[in-house]
């Protein structure tokens, strides 16, 4: 079996979008928020087969990830995980991968859907919580995409992403055709920036109640700041493409 691949991320650092270029590979078999699912629906169906608790969840995971379609699958932190992050399988058979934002972005964007955000709900502690615990079991450090850097150079953090993963890097996955997916039926109006895109994009919205002009935004942000850094120190550095010898093209040369 092929191992499966993890993206933890923070609410509202483009997670989505992210997992809507896997979705458009067209070689992945990509489940959106299962183990938040699981929690806010009792069950949940991973391709045809339903798990009732989260070491069969994982399991169901694990066996339809395969040589010809490998899972891909996305999640948030503003759930929490601890008996999952018991389950050796996590760390030994799952290629955990980590994405991030500006939490100032974060928690304003998060506001303008969900004005009673609470603290733990902007998931960059507990995140940070499950790339420690990954760190340590593996003694690897995972890869961290940072949001702010996927919208600026979609395809140099897509290169070193799939690089990392070991995926071949596909340029056609980067454009789509706008709409809905059915795979995110369940927080739809999470992603509708999403499913009115065709493509990676820093829309520069800039919402009207922000950390800067908010009190409260401002101490939510504050608090996540330390562990957005922690974790952006080890952020993914873009990869220019391949010239013909094999060598990275760089700008002028």
């Amino acid at each position: 079996m092929s191992t499966p691949i993890a993206l933890w991320a923070a609410p509202r650092s483009r997670s989505t979008a992210f997992m809507r270029v896997m979705m458009e590979r067209g070689d992945l078999q990509v489940v959106h928020e299962p183990f938040s699912g699981l929690l806010a629906e009792g069950s949940f169906d991973v391709l045809g087969e339903s798990a009732g608790s989260m070491p069969e969840l994982l399991g169901a995971l694990l066996r339809r990830s395969t040589d010809d379609a490998r899972v891909f699958f996305k999640e948030t932190s503003d759930y929490r995980y601890d008996g999952l992050l018991a389950d050796e399988r996590l760390y030994q058979r799952v290629v955990n991968t980590f994405m991030i934002r500006d939490p100032r972005a974060a928690v304003a964007s998060h506001y303008a859907l969900y004005p009673n955000v609470t603290l733990d709900e902007v998931g960059f502690e507990y995140l940070h919580t499950i790339f420690q615990a990954v760190r340590e079991a593996t003694g690897e450090i995972p890869a961290v995409i940072d949001g702010d850097d996927l919208v600026a150079d979609p395809e140099g953090v897509l290169r070193a992403y799939c690089e990392r993963v070991g995926l071949p890097f596909r340029p056609e996955s980067l454009r789509w055709q706008p709409g809905a997916q059915r795979v995110w039926e369940r927080t739809e109006k999470w992603h509708r920036d999403v499913a009115l895109s065709s493509g990676l994009t820093d829309r520069g919205r800039r919402h009207r109640v922000r950390p800067d002009n908010d009190p409260r935004l401002g101490e939510l942000a504050r608090h996540h700041q330390p562990f957005y850094e922690a974790m952006r120190a080890h952020r993914l550095t873009p990869r220019e493409p391949a010239g013909p010898d094999g060598r990275a093209v760089t700008p002028g040369g």
